[in-house]
């Protein structure tokens, strides 16, 4: 099926199951223990051992000797991987970084070996006994120290310009009555998903089946073909159920590859699992960007220069953080100037983390947009209102889809109690702590892409619908299911929905927000294909066939939808393919995030009280998953204010507090009472189902709110993140 026009009414428009708070379609399993994770499959390779990965002790070099005899005679070792048996693997598209040291080592924990044995305490046991020295060689480890030599990179497949000028920047901002120029650090982060990446790999001649933990099926499928020399058509992933992702597990992580090859090598089935302080320093975390923003306004508060430039910091051949994707789109402004600039370092790869781009992004615009309000004495909702544009402020020829951005800032204000928010900084005082309110808005491209759905009718009216969707806990398998039984017009519980595997119809998966809108584009095409080959089964005219309470119809005439399938069962398969809309149209969802906390006079400590979210993203397919993601995407926004961060020693070149223990995420103590609303919308523009995703728009503008509330309850404004004690204790206001 071909989407070139916006859509007009059709089945999904009923939402008798479609937009409903149903519960998530695998919550008994996941509450049972029985749903199955990668780590966690017995019967598919009984005879599986088990390899145990130990990473480099330098972070840039050459291995001198390598001495693997202990290991291999070590009890129940089967094999020991390194360069000199693994072949010579390559690399994958997305992400650059090399799945073992050959026998230069790019990184800190970069892999050296990967011993095999039959119980993970001997694999870990030999590992220990490998002795490996290295040639070490100076390191590039301090993105402030390169940041001068850093070159504008060439535009990369992902993303737009790393260079873009709209009108004179310069002399609109030399022109403006009123100007911001300030600077913005956000450190590098880690996704610290609770599963760890995990791996088994069985080889079946030339072909290997891989149960794994990766969000994208048709990304890994591609990209563990180029590691391991094979077509991708040789690959099966499995992958039912992820214990979060947030990026991290877009395509193919060590585990996979090294499982991969390490089952080739030994001739064996091999389960991997990385353990917690190898995920910091080897698989992919966000990078630390440097950020620039420069804001020039009249005394009406209009926009006339925006500029933001960026600098990261990634291993050769890697990407940008697209920082300045928020600050293109979100306000209008004639004269603009955006630039991101990368330097090499000799850290482990930056790559996507939610919301690459516009999460670290925000943080330093929203909070940029802020202080251009104090400085005009203006509130900061109408500082965002009168810079609000219905088209793309970079190009005017391309209006928004759907864009209600001043109506999430609106109904936000009401309903958070904006109106008792005192301007001036550090006038609220309950005790020993001072109590301020921050707001900032977000935005997160309105992705969609090719998707594809197996629809297969049994006898007894189930649909049975198969496509290589992942779920990492979003509710995949929830909005598969309520958008075939809107279609088919029969209950929930008659729909079979089968999600994570590569030989299933192709989908973009889960990232960049744009699963869930993707999948049940697809699965709205498969249905309505099933809905036709039903009709002509049962001699009714298709154009007028009605489908509901499980019957199937037409004319006076009507039947029960299993009977179509009375001799066989009836398989259907289709795609949904995107034309034209994209381009004529900008897709955009927006956010208004709203918090309030408490900082101790004394001691420094920030607390949230409370949050709140307002989004318009599209139609809603489920307002009880749907909130669900927004309220953990705030959580995670508080984690990026207050508390996370990976540090670098600058030294020997590595993240430090590589552990749940040394790098500090948001606990239950941290998160109060979080709110998320939704206005009522939908985008005829995106897809039959003129639905939006959701995920990342909770996160995006949610650190740089906290921040603002921050400022407004202290009146110390902190521009490097997390907004840690240490950075403001010694201006905190005295207490009488």
């Amino acid at each position: 099926m071909i989407f070139d026009a916006p859509a007009g009414k059709n089945p999904t428009d009923q939402m008798k199951v479609l937009g409903q708070p149903l519960d998530r379609y695998e919550a008994a399993a996941k509450t049972t223990g029985t749903a199955t994770y990668a780590y966690e499959w017995r019967d598919v390779a009984p005879d599986f051992a088990y390899g145990y990965i130990l990473g480099a002790a330098v972070s840039k070099g050459r291995i001198a000797t390598l001495d693997t005899l202990a290991a291999e005679r070590a009890p129940g070792v089967v094999g020991v991987v390194t360069h000199r048996n693994a072949g010579k693997p390559g690399v994958g598209k997305f992400y650059v970084h090399r799945m073992l040291a050959a026998p230069e080592v790019d990184h800190y924990h970069q892999p050296v070996a990967v011993v095999v044995a039959e119980t993970f305490e001997q694999a870990r046991a030999a590992a220990a006994q490998i002795r490996v020295t290295y040639d070490r060689t100076a390191g590039r480890f301090d993105l402030e120290a390169q940041k001068g030599s850093a070159p504008i990179p060439p535009q990369g497949e992902f993303g737009g310009p790393n260079e873009k000028q709209v009108g004179d920047f310069a002399a609109g901002f030399a022109g403006a009555a009123v100007k911001i120029d300030e600077t913005y650090v956000v450190p590098d982060q880690a996704h610290c998903m609770m599963e760890p990446h995990a791996t088994i790999a069985r080889w079946d001649g030339d072909r290997v089946t891989c149960w794994t933990s990766i969000q994208q099926m048709n990304w890994g499928t591609r990209d563990l073909g180029a590691i391991l020399g094979i077509p991708k058509e040789s690959i099966r992933l499995i992958s039912p159920f992820i214990g979060g992702g947030f990026g991290g597990k877009g395509t193919v992580q060590i585990d996979l590859a090294l499982a991969a090859i390490a089952a080739r090598v030994v001739g064996r089935p091999v389960k991997i699992a990385l353990q917690r302080p190898l995920m910091f320093n080897t698989t992919i975390h966000r990078p630390k960007t440097i950020q620039r923003v420069r804001l020039g306004a009249g005394r009406d508060g209009r926009l006339v220069a925006i500029g933001h430039e960026s600098w990261s910091g990634n291993l050769p051949g890697g990407r940008t953080e697209p920082t300045v994707a928020s600050t293109r789109t979100l306000y209008a402004g004639a004269n603009r100037l955006t630039v991101m600039r990368l330097a090499t370092l000799d850290l482990a790869e930056g790559n996507a983390m939610r919301a690459p781009g516009e999460a670290p992004g925000l943080m330093a615009l929203e909070v940029a947009m802020d202080e251009l309000a104090e400085k005009l004495g203006m509130d900061p909702i109408e500082l965002r209102i009168v810079n609000d544009t219905q088209v793309d402020p970079e190009d005017p020829n391309k209006p928004f889809s759907t864009r209600q951005f001043v109506r999430c800032l609106r109904e936000g204000a009401e309903r958070f109690g904006w109106s008792r928010r005192d301007p001036k900084p550090a006038q609220k005082r309950e005790g020993e702590w001072l109590i301020g309110m921050g707001m900032a808005g977000a935005i997160r491209a309105g992705k969609i892409a090719k998707a594809g759905a197996r629809a297969r009718l049994e006898r007894d009216g189930r649909v049975i619908i198969e496509t290589d969707m992942t779920d990492i806990g979003t509710g995949s398998y929830t909005v598969v299911q309520q958008t075939a039984a809107e279609v088919m017009g029969i209950a929930p519980h008659q729909v079979v929905v089968k999600l994570g595997d590569s030989s299933f119809p192709e989908t973009p998966g889960s990232g960049g927000q744009q699963g869930a809108p993707s999948v049940t584009a697809g699965t709205y095409a498969a249905c309505m294909a099933l809905r036709e080959v039903v009709a002509n089964k049962l001699g009714l005219n298709a154009p007028d066939v009605a489908f509901a309470g499980g019957q199937v119809v037409s004319g006076g005439r009507s039947v029960p939808l299993g009977d179509a399938a009375r001799d066989a069962p009836v398989v259907v398969e289709d795609h949904m393919t995107f034309e034209k809309m994209a381009d004529a149209y900008q897709q955009q969802t927006f956010a208004a995030h709203f918090a309030e906390v408490a900082v101790n006079a004394y001691t420094g400590e920030a607390r949230v009280r409370r949050m709140l979210a307002v989004c318009a993203a599209g139609r809603i397919l489920n307002a009880k998953t749907a909130r669900s993601q927004v309220i953990g995407g705030m959580v995670m926004g508080i984690g990026a204010a207050l508390t996370e961060e990976m540090t670098v020693d600058r030294r020997f070149g590595f993240f430090v507090n590589h552990d749940l223990a040394g790098y500090e995420v948001p606990v239950h103590a941290d998160v109060p009472h979080l709110d998320a609303w939704f206005i009522d919308e939908v985008d005829p523009t995106v897809s039959p189902v003129k639905a939006k995703g959701v995920g990342e728009l909770g996160l995006t503008g949610v650190a740089p709110a906290v921040a603002n509330a921050v400022y407004n309850a202290t009146g110390v404004r902190v521009r490097e993140y997390p907004l840690t004690l240490d950075k403001h204790l010694d201006r905190l206001p005295a207490m009488a």
